[in-house]
C-alpha cells in the first residue's frame, strides 16, 4: 500500500477509502474542511454528527485532546488498538471540525497502513466507516454502494479520490467507545472492548 501518494491524496483535500483493523473507513484530513464536508456527502450523514479522529499516538492525542488520569490508563492499556475515547478537546483542533462539540472521539488504530497515513500527514486524520448512513459496514471494496446521486450531478463514488483495496478483511466488531469526563466513564458504544476491561 503506497502511503506516500495516499499521503498526497491527504494533504490536497482528498477522500480516501482503505481497510482499517474493523471495518473499510473513509479518510480526510482533519484540518481540511472541504475534504470534512465530502465526506459528509458521501456518507448522507447528518452534518450535526461529529466524526472521529485517528492520532498516531498519545502524545499526538493530548495535543489535541485532554486527558485525565482515567483517560489516560484507558490509553496506556488499549492503545494501539479497538478503543475510542471520547475526551475534551483543545484549541487546537479546528472549529469546523465537530462544531459546537466541546469532546472529541480519538483512537490510536492497531491496523498499520492507518496510523503510517497518520505519521505521514503530521496531524489527525477524521475517521468513518465507509458506508452510506444506515447501511452496514463494508469489508471488502464494492463501489456500486457509492453509485448514489450527491449534489452538482456527481455520484456518492465521484467523491472518493483514492480507493486501497486490501481484499476482503474479516467481519470485526466496531471499536468500543468510551466517554471520559472527570471521574466518569461511560461506555457509548460496545465493540471487542468489553466493559468489565475498563478500569474502574
Amino acid at each position: 500500500m503506497d502511503i506516500l501518494n495516499a499521503n498526497q491524496v491527504l494533504a490536497s483535500g482528498g477522500v480516501i477509502l482503505h481497510p482499517t483493523e474493523t471495518c473499510y473507513g473513509l479518510a480526510c484530513d482533519a484540518f481540511n474542511e472541504k475534504a470534512l464536508k465530502k465526506i459528509y456527502e458521501i456518507k448522507g450523514r447528518d452534518a450535526g454528527k461529529p466524526l472521529a479522529i485517528l492520532v498516531a499516538d498519545l502524545e499526538m492525542a493530548m495535543e489535541y485532546g485532554v486527558f485525565c488520569e482515567k483517560a489516560l490508563a484507558l490509553a496506556a492499556r488499549f492503545w494501539p488498538g479497538a478503543l475510542s475515547i471520547v475526551v475534551p478537546r483543545t484549541e487546537k483542533l479546528p472549529k469546523f471540525l465537530n462544531k459546537d462539540e466541546k469532546f472529541v472521539s480519538m483512537r490510536v488504530s492497531s491496523d498499520k497502513f492507518s496510523t503510517d497515513l497518520v505519521k505521514a500527514l503530521k496531524r489527525p486524520i477524521v475517521t468513518t466507516s465507509a458506508n452510506l448512513a444506515g447501511e452496514d459496514a463494508m469489508y471488502e471494496v464494492d463501489m456500486a454502494k457509492f453509485d448514489v446521486p450527491v449534489s452538482g450531478g456527481l455520484k456518492a463514488k465521484d467523491l472518493i479520490d483514492l480507493v486501497v483495496d486490501g481484499g476482503k478483511i474479516p467481519l470485526n466488531k466496531p471499536s468500543t467507545i468510551v466517554k471520559v469526563d472527570g471521574d466518569s466513564v461511560t461506555v457509548l458504544r460496545q465493540g471487542d472492548v468489553k466493559i468489565c476491561d475498563v478500569p474502574a
